[in-house]
């Protein structure tokens, strides 16, 4: 850090950056790509999101219409194209491989254990393939702060050193290089600040649709254990 050139240079955010020493350029340039992954997350999981949530209640007013189960598995469940549909088709292909094996009472309780095993599984791997990326927002909301505090901390050093070797501790000469450092923890605070919220957000929402999955799983699960029965 030249503090010569900071104390008559740029002040703006540009030419703080470019008078900042290697290591807190290391760490700003980290942390806006950080902050930039982070907004890309965002958007990527909101949206997923909500389309999931759409999906699901098209599929369910499918569902709930009355139709046969059977075409809505062909249309939907053979190759789920979203969660819900993934879980009915999980459930559906159990009962009907079920079905299909000679003499098989599927009133029996292992034939609804399979099935709900099955429900369970799939409501897992998609909550997952839903989830993925979210530790990355959580660990930069609690990681980023202390990242930019060790730019700015580091680029005092710096800058203390530089006026201790000039023997000059005006303010014009000292404000600057303080500022540089300072931008470090800003940015940290930029980049930390959006990842916390958006966590918590799109976690409950997860959560949300989570619980709406697993509704759903329990009420299929009944529909298939009354047509057991009713086939005994």
């Amino acid at each position: 850090m030249n503090l010569g050139a900071a104390a008559t240079g740029d002040l703006s955010l540009w030419g703080l950056f470019v008078q900042a020493s290697f290591v807190v350029k290391l760490v700003m340039l980290g942390l806006v790509a950080a902050s930039v992954w982070v907004w890309a997350i965002i958007f990527e999981k909101t949206m997923s999101v909500r389309r999931a949530n759409r999906q699901a209640s098209s599929f369910e007013d499918r569902f709930w219409s009355g139709g046969s189960l059977d075409d809505l598995y062909e249309t939907d469940g053979a190759k789920p194209g979203h969660p819900v549909a993934a879980v009915f088709g999980a459930a559906m292909g159990e009962w009907r491989r079920s079905a299909r094996v000679k003499g098989a009472d599927l009133s029996r309780g292992s034939v609804q254990e399979r099935v709900d095993r099955a429900m369970a599984i799939t409501v897992t791997r998609e909550m997952e393939r839903l989830e993925r990326w979210m530790i990355f927002l959580a660990s930069v909301g609690s990681v980023a702060p202390f990242v930019g505090l060790f730019g700015t901390v580091w680029g005092i050093m710096h800058s203390f050193s530089a006026i201790a070797a000039m023997h000059n501790t005006n303010l014009s000469v000292v404000a600057p290089g303080i500022a540089e450092a300072l931008l470090a923890t800003a940015i940290g605070l930029v980049a930390a600040i959006p990842a916390v919220l958006a966590y918590n957000k799109i976690s409950l929402d997860l959560s949300r649709f989570a619980a709406r999955l697993e509704a759903f799983g329990t009420e299929f699960g009944a529909i298939l254990s009354r047509q057991s029965e009713e086939r005994v």
